[in-house]
């Protein structure tokens, strides 16, 4: 294993587990929990073995416990950014992918395609922004308004599972 979560997962019981890597998932603990209860070895000691087992808990989950997990998330550049009110992980993720330095014309802008999002899906765009510019967010933000619900809801589900990987990838050092 290249790299090993502390404290180990498998170690673990089920309510340490869940207070330690419960909130991997915006507001989410279920997800964990349930992760848990398919039972976890030292393989998921590992963060990527961690990820993939806390990623199949949520693709193989129900579409509405799928939108109540997306609807946890804050929308990028929204009131709970510019309020000071995201998560300690979100914030650090926004901040890294410049949305704290808008431009006024950006803050619109991202205000505007999060106003026109919400109304097409009835739910906040959800992007693992680690490693994106902000420019490059309002440019996949106005490509994914094309799909369809469904399309939309699986894309969204992926990039909250990549969310959680790179979060598990952070506590691993």
């Amino acid at each position: 294993m290249a790299s090993t979560l502390r404290p180990r997962p498998s170690e673990l019981d089920e309510e340490a587990f869940v207070a330690t890597y419960g909130d991997v998932y915006e507001h989410s603990p279920w997800v964990a929990r349930e992760a848990y209860r398919q039972g976890l070895t030292p393989v998921e000691d590992d963060p990527e073995a961690l990820a993939a087992a806390m990623a199949a808990v949520l693709r193989e989950a129900a579409a509405e416990d799928q939108m109540a997990v997306i609807r946890a998330h804050p929308d990028l550049a929204g009131k709970a950014a510019l309020g000071g009110t995201l998560t300690e992980d979100s914030g650090r993720e926004q901040a890294g992918a410049g949305l704290d330095q808008c431009t006024p014309e950006e803050l619109e802008r991202f205000q505007a395609l999060n106003r026109a999002y919400r109304e097409r899906f009835g739910m906040p765009f959800v992007m693992a922004v680690k490693g994106f510019h902000r420019r490059d967010i309002l440019t996949a933000f106005e490509t994914r308004l094309a799909n369809d619900a469904d399309e939309e809801r699986r894309t969204a589900v992926e990039q909250v599972n990549r969310i959680a990987r790179l979060r598990l990838r952070a506590r691993a050092g």
